[in-house]
């Protein structure tokens, strides 16, 4: 382990879009989703979010309220949310009374990340569309939503959500952009960016959020700017192991690229992966992956720091993919020895 640093770590978190693996059905996705948040709960994670994805055949994180009850009825100290829901597929209404009756089933552990984009392709999102993915209109319903869960609701709303008044509903602004960045800022809110999926912009959002964020703002959640960084990690017990597992993601992504999206893949020698991947869809599969933390213990600990000290990051939220669940909840464990035990 990197013992030259004797700051304390950041806290890591877990976003899961709840994958299938070849030969599972989606019960079966579900459930290793719920396996895990209960092991990232015992071990000391952060918050565990759920995404949302629609007209996906490998992914099985369409329902994310639910979701997120489930998982929060299974575990007991642990942060559980959105990561995110995306508004354009909703009602802010609807949206606000949902995670206002999260709360009131589990008190203070539920958050609600945003997005705008719709998590699907244009016909589905035809289907879906409820709210504009506009900056401006985004900025009106998440200002909305604030309001209808205050402690204080101003006098005169002509409709409430008074299963989620008073919730004071922790929200984040989710973005890979710095366009997202700038809503965030503007809001006075958490920003956490995808640099999981999308590496291309994200310094120049966290420099712009932290830049523009304004604390006085009338929706302003906090009094600083606060940073989640996304992560995808693959960690083992050796470097070799991590990296032939990290093959699975590759192969995920690659289907991405593709417009295949098959389910996770066995991990695969890279001779093998020589033979099913095209050059060109491989580059653009790691170009996609290139924040990632791949190896041992030591190793991930090691690249972590670095993501950190590159970011400023006030948190980490890590994916994490492997073709056998059980090696996913293995991987937690190690991170957790690793991580936790520097603090």
């Amino acid at each position: 382990m990197n013992t030259e640093s004797t700051a304390p770590h950041v806290p890591l978190s877990i976003l899961d879009l709840v994958p299938l693996s070849e030969g599972m059905t989606m019960r079966d996705a579900i459930t290793a989703s719920m396996d895990t948040v209960r092991a990232a709960d015992r071990l000391g994670y952060e918050r565990y979010w759920f995404a949302e994805h629609h007209n996906t055949h490998n992914l099985a994180s369409s329902a994310t309220a639910l979701l997120i009850d489930r998982a929060a009825s299974l575990t007991e100290r642990i942060r559980v949310g959105s990561g995110g829901i995306m508004l354009p597929n909703h009602a802010p209404l609807r949206v606000v009374e949902d995670f206002g009756t999260l709360i009131q089933f589990h008190g203070d552990r539920i958050d609600l990340g945003l997005g705008r984009a719709p998590g699907t392709d244009p016909v589905t999102a035809q289907f879906l569309a409820r709210t504009s993915a506009e900056p401006a209109a985004f900025l009106q319903a998440v200002e909305q939503m604030r309001l209808w869960s205050s402690a204080t609701p101003p006098q005169g709303l002509r409709v409430s959500a008074d299963v989620a008044e008073g919730t004071e509903i922790p929200m984040w602004i989710l973005g890979s952009t710095t366009n997202g960045a700038e809503l965030a800022a503007q809001l006075g809110m958490p920003f956490a960016v995808a640099s999981h999926f999308a590496p291309f912009q994200y310094l120049q959002a966290l420099d712009r959020y932290r830049r523009t964020f304004q604390a006085d703002a009338e929706t302003a959640q906090i009094a600083a700017p606060r940073t989640m960084v996304g992560v995808n990690l693959v960690i083992a017990e050796t470097d070799e192991e991590a990296q032939r597992q990290f093959s699975t993601l590759l192969q995920m992504f690659a289907s991405v690229v593709t417009g295949a999206r098959q389910p996770l893949q066995p991990p695969r020698t890279e001779a093998e992966l020589a033979t099913i991947l095209d050059p060109a869809v491989r580059a653009k599969a790691d170009q996609s992956l290139s924040i990632r933390a791949v190896g041992s213990p030591q190793s991930v600990v090691a690249q972590l720091e670095r993501i950190v000290a590159a970011t400023h990051a006030d948190e980490l939220i890590l994916t994490a993919y492997t073709f056998d669940p059980a090696d996913r909840v293995r991987g937690l464990e190690l991170l957790a020895d690793a991580w936790g035990a520097r603090g």
